[in-house]
């Protein structure tokens, strides 16, 4: 039996954790032509959902202004389910789908493409443009629903979606082939650990900025060499690690007053990939510093259909592997995100719905 109601956490406005309510009294959304209803077993949590939160993604003339993820154009509405990381299990189908499908564990692809196309120019996602994951119950379209052949637990497979799928995004713009040397600032969090593993999936060697009291555990993950923020030069701590060895791809994801090192660290000719600023989103740049170095600099978000069903099979491959660093009930979702803006995990943390807590959540508690 499917309920009329649900617990599910609302986003209600802008501004600080007190923005974020959690409610019994949530009607459960119907599937609409071409949709799914899924009963969420475990949702993973990402960086994107706290700057819309805080409103903190700017404008293009004043970075410090108010706005969410697509400035100027945004298809927020207030109240707003979010989470990205959806799994979950089939429950009902709408109108031109297979009955057949009820039943089945997917994984959702969250991005709104809103093309044919593989322009991300207009893209969106689910937990901003329409309802997420950190609910009971969440409606999603019907292609979108992947069933992932892998044996692993619900919790563990809502660690890769978004993370994965922003690194593998991220290589694909820079372009990254085997043999390359990648270096990864934020190698601890959710799509630094990620790209380590894709880096590693097609072949390239990756090396790994982190913070102090992880690099054991980021080296544990695959990078080559590991380097400690703040603990030095961080040219030639680089220099360092590789041995000499130029970087030809900067995968960065800090910003910050590492932006202007991480272009020096690139050979000429190299590539810089962004997909996120926790260290600062204002950078000061010296541009003699690209074009006499011939370097390309690339902004990314998201990913496309194809890099999404690349993910997939490096999953269901074994290729890349879940790093589950604890779960959380959704009636603790304060705590969840308190201890996720913490950053003293490595990996990704995960939101389970009370009703699924004892099958799914409590093996990997926090």
């Amino acid at each position: 039996m499917i309920p009329a109601t649900m617990q599910a956490v609302l986003l209600t406005g802008h501004g600080g954790p007190a923005r974020l309510e959690l409610r019994d009294d949530v009607p459960v959304p119907e599937p609409a032509p071409h949709e799914v209803l899924l009963e969420i077993s475990a949702c993973g949590m990402n960086n994107t959902d706290v700057w819309v939160r805080e409103g903190a993604y700017g404008l293009e003339d004043d970075p410090t202004a108010v706005s969410t993820w697509r400035r100027g154009r945004s298809t927020l509405e207030f109240p707003r389910i979010q989470g990205t990381d959806s799994v979950g299990r089939v429950v009902a189908v709408g109108a031109g789908v297979d009955e057949a499908r009820v039943g089945e564990r997917v994984m959702v692809d969250f991005s709104i493409y809103n093309r044919d196309d593989d322009s991300l120019a207009d893209i969106d996602y689910l937990g901003h443009g329409r309802d997420g994951g950190y609910a009971e119950y969440q409606v999603v379209p019907a292609d979108h629903a992947h069933v992932v052949h892998r044996d692993i637990d619900d919790a563990e497979l809502a660690t890769f979606c978004c993370a994965y799928l922003t690194g593998e995004h991220m290589l694909d713009r820079a372009r990254v082939v085997p043999g390359e040397r990648v270096l990864i600032t934020g190698a601890s969090g959710g799509v630094g650990s990620g790209l380590i593993q894709l880096c590693r999936a097609r072949g390239a060697v990756p090396y790994a900025v982190t913070s102090a009291g992880k690099a054991e555990a980021v080296r544990a993950v695959g990078a080559e060499g590991v380097v400690v923020r703040g603990e030095g030069d961080l040219v030639a701590q680089v220099a360092e690690a590789t041995g000499g060895a130029g970087i030809d791809v900067v995968a960065d994801l800090v910003a910050g007053d590492l932006f202007n090192d991480l272009l020096r660290i690139l050979r000429p000719e190299g590539r810089y990939t962004t997909s996120g600023a926790i260290g600062g989103p204002v950078v000061q740049l010296d541009l003699r510093t690209v074009y006499l170095k011939h370097l390309e600099l690339h902004g990314s978000s998201q990913g496309t259909r194809a890099a999404f069903r690349r993910v997939v099979g490096y999953i269901e491959s074994g290729a890349v592997r879940p790093l589950l660093a604890g779960t959380y009930r959704l009636s603790r979702f304060h705590d969840a995100q308190r201890a996720f803006m913490a950053k003293g995990f490595v990996g990704n943390l995960v939101v389970v719905p009370d009703a699924r807590w004892e099958e799914v959540g409590a093996p990997h508690a926090a």
